[in-house]
């Protein structure tokens, strides 16, 4: 059976599997669809064109699906937000439908969103990604599974933001960042997420080694990035992680306006 509280505001044309939980002074629009097992603590939005998977926990005051923050955007527009499953969302977060006629915003499976965070227009956030109190991605950016968003981290829109990147809590993002690295400040990196890559179980000892190796000929050997990547396509050995550091950096190198930005620089701390 439904929990459905009598104070919430659900349309009939909105569908909820049989044992979704709608707390106190929620409103569920039409054209909404939650999975089995997600709970909605009191005063949750979901307005039209959100789908949302199975066993997601959702606190107070979220709003999912609400008009981008574009003042170009046409609110007659269809476009979308999708959800995943087995997602944690703290309260007062807030994600933006598609602005793009037809376009999708998309939450992978498994993310941490801790208060206040935000996801804007056409985003993409892979899954297990994290995002601490009051982080933010931009419209159109991307942020890579297992990536960890410290507090206040924001990333601007149209950046990608790689797989098992560790930010530090107020860092700014207007660049591609690669994966498996650390962000501080202000599009700076300053280093390996080595300590991540030990957690990840698919990350290897010997992944660990070629993802050096490749951020090396990336930002220590004196290379251009185009010669840091024909340095890596020479070789026949790179394992998962290695390769998805190449391929990032071939889509930064391959991307056009407005996806054209530069490659996050390296910084060392000193």
């Amino acid at each position: 059976m439904q929990g459905i509280h009598p104070t919430a505001i659900v349309d009939p044309e909105a569908k909820l599997a049989d044992d979704v939980q709608v707390g106190p002074f929620c409103v569920i629009e039409g054209d909404v669809e939650i999975g089995s097992g997600c709970v909605l603590r009191e005063h949750v939005v979901i307005r039209r064109y959100t789908t949302m998977g199975r066993r997601n926990l959702v606190d107070a005051f979220c709003c999912f699906g609400g008009e981008p923050q574009d003042v170009k955007f046409d609110p007659s527009t269809v476009s979308h937000v999708r959800i995943g499953d087995d997602n944690l969302f703290r309260e007062g977060c807030t994600i933006s439908r598609a602005t793009g006629a037809g376009n999708t915003t998309v939450v992978g499976n498994r993310t941490f969103w801790m208060t206040g965070a935000h996801a804007g227009h056409e985003a993409v956030v892979e899954d297990e990604a994290v995002f601490v109190n009051g982080s933010a991605v931009g419209g159109h950016g991307t942020v890579g599974r297992r990536a960890f968003l410290s507090s206040h981290v924001v990333i601007h829109q149209y950046c990608w933001v790689g797989e098992g990147v560790m930010t530090q809590g107020n860092a700014g993002i207007s660049t591609h960042v690669p994966p498996y690295t650390m962000l501080a400040g202000i599009n700076c990196l300053v280093g390996l997420n080595i300590v991540g890559m030990r957690r990840a179980d698919d990350v290897s000892d010997d992944d660990r080694r070629q993802v050096k190796e490749v951020f090396d000929l990336t930002y220590r050997k004196g290379l251009t990035p185009t010669k840091a990547l024909e340095a890596m396509d020479a070789r026949e050995d790179l394992g998962a992680p290695a390769t998805k550091f190449r391929e990032f950096l071939r889509s930064v190198l391959s991307a056009r306006p407005p996806y054209k930005r530069a490659l996050c620089p390296f910084r060392p701390s000193r």
